[in-house]
C-alpha cells in the first residue's frame, strides 16, 4: 500500500480529535452545572419542607392545648378577624396563646420558630360549634410573600 495516501487521508482529520474532546468538555461541564442547579432547588425544597412540618406542628400544640382546657375555649381566639398572613382583631391574654406565640415567633427555641413569624400575623379563630381555626405564618428572609399553614378542628366540648 502506498504511504502518500494515508498521509493524505491523516492531514484530513487532524484536529479532529481535540474537537471531539473539546465536545466532551462541553457536555460534562453542562451536567456539572445542572447538578449544581439541582442541589441547590433541592436545599431550598428542603428547607420549606421543614418549615411546613414546624408550622404543622405548631398549629397541631395549640389544638392540642385549646383541646384540654376546653371550658376556657372562647380565650384562646387570636387576632380573629382578617386573613391569614394578614389578621385583625384583638391579641389573645391566654398565657397557653402568649407561650404558645412565643414558640412560633421566637429564633432558637425548640419548639421549631419560623423564620420571619410576626407574632402579630399568628391567628386563631374560635368558630361557631367550636370550630378551631389556626394560622401560622412565616416569611424567609429571600422571598416576598408570606407561607401560611392552616389547621382546623373541633373541638367537642
Amino acid at each position: 500500500m502506498p504511504l502518500l495516501p494515508l498521509i493524505k487521508n491523516l492531514s484530513r482529520q487532524s484536529g479532529s480529535m481535540l474537537l471531539e474532546g473539546l465536545i466532551a468538555i462541553l457536555i460534562f461541564s453542562m451536567g456539572i452545572l445542572a447538578l449544581v442547579g439541582m442541589q441547590a432547588a433541592s436545599i431550598k425544597n428542603t428547607s420549606d419542607a421543614k418549615s411546613r412540618a414546624d408550622a404543622s406542628y405548631l398549629a397541631n400544640q395549640i389544638i392540642g392545648q385549646i383541646w384540654a382546657d376546653r371550658p376556657n375555649i372562647a380565650s384562646y381566639s387570636n387576632y380573629p378577624s382578617g386573613i391569614p398572613c394578614n389578621p385583625t382583631g384583638a391579641a389573645s391574654t391566654n398565657a397557653n396563646v402568649v407561650a404558645w406565640i412565643g414558640s412560633v415567633s421566637q429564633p432558637g427555641t425548640v419548639l421549631g420558630s419560623l423564620p420571619g413569624a410576626a407574632a402579630a400575623k399568628q391567628q386563631i379563630i374560635i368558630g361557631a360549634n367550636n370550630v378551631v381555626t389556626v394560622s401560622v405564618c412565616w416569611q424567609a428572609p429571600q422571598e416576598t410573600t408570606p407561607h401560611n399553614f392552616v389547621a382546623t378542628a373541633q373541638i367537642q366540648g
